[in-house]
């Protein structure tokens, strides 16, 4: 009896797992020999397929933001784009049906090639490799100007408004009082917010106005997005968040994410190697970075959504990434200049 005739027709590890049967066939992918669930991911969940065809990601579009399947498609076709311009992706396979996008049973699913690499953060970059991301992201900004559709100047996102954030603060709090028996993670959620109400108190007259020149981004360009090979990025992955915003925000929102070490400082030498390459590849100007640079930092002073997954929700899968996103903020403000002359020098 051949192997894959006694598996289940479904991945195991999953209260919501697939129907591996009709998708296979959907995407003429042969039958299921192995399937594992892949543990990174905060929104979506996502499996490693081997079938008697091949490797593939089978990915289930899971959180109701971005689950959208003409979104998808727009997504998947732009990654196709990308891949005939030599921009690292994984376009999607097509269905028997034409299309990348498989609805089942109310849920949504896309077949990937399954690309060999891993993960890498800041850390783990030499300054040639971080100068070869920036100049990656710049770019796919570039290019996605060239093969997406000219969209309409689209009403620029508000900053955050402090008196907001102060409301936001005070409910956080009391929901730590509350917490019982307390933790080691409420002692610390209590600090930081205490914290960065003071600083915000001190920097409330700083609220930049709406954001900079707007374009096509990636939208979530993190380490978990971005899958190495060797010394070199093999695919820019997870482009559920691609839309219009404001494009220098996206490099500096990535740079802090890349290269934000453990005690909450960024480091500086990488960031600035990071920003002259994107500069160069995306034709951004210095005001451009410098006008990104204050916006992304007046969103850190005003966000708390790992501490709204936690308390609100209950879902504590971000916690681990709270203490250095806590400690940027404050080390940022400290800092400002020098941060800013890293994204422009």
């Amino acid at each position: 009896m051949p192997r894959s005739s006694v598996l289940p027709s479904a991945c195991p590890g999953s209260s919501a797992a697939p129907p591996l049967g009709a998708l296979l066939r959907r995407y003429a992918a042969g039958s299921p020999l192995a399937c594992e669930p892949v543990d990174q991911g905060l929104l979506n969940r996502g499996y490693r397929l081997a079938t008697t065809h091949g490797r593939y990601f089978l990915k289930h579009h899971f959180d109701p933001e971005t689950a959208d399947p003409a979104a998808i498609a727009r997504q998947h076709h732009a990654t196709r784009l990308l891949a005939d311009l030599g921009i690292p992706v994984a376009p999607p396979l097509t269905g028997t049906d034409g299309r990348t996008v498989a609805v089942i049973g109310g849920h949504t699913y896309a077949l990937h090639p399954w690309i060999e690499g891993r993960h890498r953060g800041g850390a783990q970059l030499t300054t040639e490799q971080c100068r070869r991301l920036g100049a990656l992201l710049g770019v796919v900004h570039a290019s996605l100007e060239r093969v997406m559709p000219q969209r309409h100047a689209e009403a620029r996102a508000q900053s955050a408004d402090p008196a907001d954030t102060f409301a936001l603060i005070d409910d956080l709090l009391a929901r730590v009082r509350r917490h019982r028996p307390p933790d080691d993670f409420d002692e610390l959620a209590r600090h930081r917010l205490l914290e960065r109400r003071a600083l915000l108190e001190r920097h409330a007259d700083r609220r930049p106005p709406q954001g900079g020149s707007v374009g096509w981004v990636h939208g979530d360009f993190h380490p978990f997005n971005v899958l190495y090979k060797g010394d070199a990025p093999a695919a820019i992955v997870d482009w559920d968040r691609l839309g219009v915003q404001p494009r220098a925000e996206e490099a500096v929102r990535a740079a802090v994410i890349f290269f934000v070490r453990p005690d909450g400082a960024l480091d500086l030498a990488k960031v600035r190697a990071y920003a002259r390459a994107y500069r160069r590849s995306a034709h951004a100007t210095p005001t451009e970075l410098s006008a990104a640079v204050h916006r992304v930092w007046w969103e850190r002073l005003n966000d708390f959504w790992i501490l709204r997954w936690h308390y609100e929700r209950g879902d504590t899968r971000a916690d681990p990434q709270f203490p250095a996103a806590s400690a940027l903020a404050v080390w940022w403000t400290k800092e400002y200049a020098a941060v800013c002359e890293a994204f422009v020098g």
